[in-house]
């Protein structure tokens, strides 16, 4: 008969720049499931990883803008059908995350997965939809072109581990940008699957970058880094929300909210019409107007 083994509990790591390192600090947090049982270990990220992370991002940025809008999609597209592959994975851990049975967690993922897909296909028609030919009174020709802001920092939902995640984290890069998250707090390990998924995607390293951790030691971090363009709110604790927009607005960053209203525990991720939305991606989106003189 064989002696009972004891569970080897692994240990989640970051995912910076397309590798995955430990926290410099060294430290790390207990992950439970929603009953409290312990499950994992994840890293709890210093503020020098979140500078590693967004030195990352901005080295990303560029090259990940200039793909034609048709190779991103493909790109996300990939990654899409890499995270179906994972399915059984990610639907054991989003069960043990958020405490519901295993028929909704696998609802709960297939939707994650449906919505990435949603998205990727918006990457060679969200110009169309928000650019435009405009009228001008002179001998020219005048556009207006959205283009990506550059880096974007998540901090992703605390109470949907994957799919309120991919809602949030699909949009920025469809446009794309290059992005820093935050994962949800008590709920990380789905975000750091997502990365494993990734890292043998397409999606070129430091264009998604992903931190485990405390959110009152990284967020206002977040908000006040001059590299960061964008910030996504949503995630952010309600006793920490007023002080985060605060140093946000102090280095003119701009900020992606939820609705008004909405709280982040009663938001239905599961209601499309609320969660795919190209005004999200909008949200992380620079117009530019271009003149250019009309040949005779």
């Amino acid at each position: 008969m064989a002696a009972d083994r004891i569970d080897v509990r692994k240990t989640y790591k970051l995912y910076i720049g397309g590798a995955f390192p430990r926290s410099e600090s060294g430290r790390s947090y207990v992950v439970s499931t929603a009953n409290g049982d312990p499950i994992a270990n994840a890293c709890r990220a210093s503020r020098k990883d979140l500078r590693e992370a967004v030195r990352a991002a901005r080295k990303a940025f560029q090259p990940w803008a200039d793909k034609t809008a048709m190779n991103r999609g493909q790109v996300l597209y990939r990654a899409a059908e890499l995270m179906e592959g994972r399915r059984d994975q990610f639907v054991a851990e989003v069960a043990a995350a958020e405490g519901v049975r295993d028929a909704k967690a696998g609802e709960l993922v297939d939707r994650s997965i449906d919505r990435w897909v949603w998205y990727a296909g918006w990457a060679d028609k969200i110009a169309q939809v928000l650019g435009s030919s405009n009228p001008v009174a002179a001998p020219y020709f005048n556009f207006t072109i959205p283009e990506p802001t550059g880096v974007v920092g998540i901090v992703a939902p605390e109470t949907s581990s994957l799919l309120g995640l991919v809602s949030r984290l699909a949009p920025p890069l469809v446009a794309g940008n290059a992005v820093v998250v935050l994962s949800s707090e008590s709920r990380p390990l789905a975000a750091i699957t997502l990365t494993e998924v990734l890292a043998t995607s397409d999606v070129p390293g430091g264009v998604i970058n992903v931190l485990t951790g405390q959110k009152k030691e990284l967020v206002p971090f977040l908000a006040g880094h001059v590299d960061v363009d964008t910030i996504d709110v949503w995630g952010v604790p309600a006793d920490l929300r007023t002080e985060t927009e605060l140093i946000a607005a102090d280095n003119i960053k701009r900020i992606a909210r939820r609705p008004a209203g909405v709280a982040d525990a009663k938001f239905d991720w599961l209601d499309d019409r609320a969660s795919e939305r190209p005004e999200w991606i909008a949200a992380y989106l620079e117009m530019k107007t271009v003149w250019h003189p009309i040949g005779v």
